[in-house]
């Protein structure tokens, strides 16, 4: 399930960092923006959103007021604070937050943040197959057979030695089921699976190109954002 998401901050520079690493991490869809509280309160009463990401610190009333104020809505959103002052920690935790990120936003704080708005999913839950599309026929295939997935628009091509098959799963709900199997989302657009990678190889600009262990040596892209978590994934 995608998160619908409110991201309020008065700096517009702030707003649009947060949007570019939500987008990053997947699962979650920023569907409005607000530059200060009461503009905040007003979408909220508009939109039913699932998370709001909130920062402290704002002309007028604070976002800890919001925060206060939101514990009486009928369908509270769960929020997360993105703030650069350590200080409200404990008073976030008193109004219920979900979580205090500290700015500027690392990659796998945030990622932790969101895991932690998700579902859990049933105890003892194992992924083996995926349902796919090939030829007009309806497939389940299996985990470790698929090399890498690729998002297109709203769908998915799950990879696999020499074939492609379509899923109507979002990349994002893809991640969310895979990751326990060994899989890793190296770039917005691509998930991988760390057993299939054959050789890391570094790139301009600090990215990396993963050659992938197929009849056709496929390559996939890694975003520098998330070269370092790779590295550790991969022992490297």
């Amino acid at each position: 399930m995608t998160l619908k998401a409110l991201v309020v901050d008065d700096e517009a520079p702030a707003r649009a960092e947060l949007r570019f690493l939500l987008d990053e991490v997947g699962g979650v869809e920023v569907v409005g923006e607000a530059s200060n509280v009461s503009e905040a309160f007003q979408l909220i009463k508009a939109i039913p959103y699932d998370v709001v990401f909130l920062d402290i610190d704002m002309p007028g009333l604070s976002g800890m007021r919001l925060a206060e104020t939101l514990a009486g809505v009928d369908r509270q959103p769960a929020i997360v604070f993105v703030t650069a002052h350590s200080e409200h920690a404990v008073k976030a935790f008193e109004v219920s937050a979900t979580d205090y990120l500290m700015k500027p936003v690392e990659m796998e704080r945030l990622r932790a943040a969101i895991a932690r708005l998700s579902p859990a999913p049933a105890d003892g839950a194992r992924v083996d197959r995926i349902p796919v599309e090939k030829s007009g026929k309806k497939l389940l295939l299996h985990v470790e057979d698929i090399c890498y997935v690729m998002a297109r628009d709203d769908y998915s091509y799950l990879h696999t030695d020499g074939e492609r098959y379509l899923s109507t799963v979002s990349l994002s709900q893809l991640e969310k089921r895979l990751t326990t199997a060994g899989f890793f989302r190296v770039h917005r657009r691509y998930l991988v699976n760390l057993s299939k990678v054959r050789e890391v190889v570094p790139m301009y600009g600090g990215t990396l190109l993963l050659t992938l262990q197929d009849q056709e040596n496929s390559q996939v892209p890694v975003s520098r954002r998330r070269v370092p978590s790779l590295k550790k994934a991969l022992g490297l």
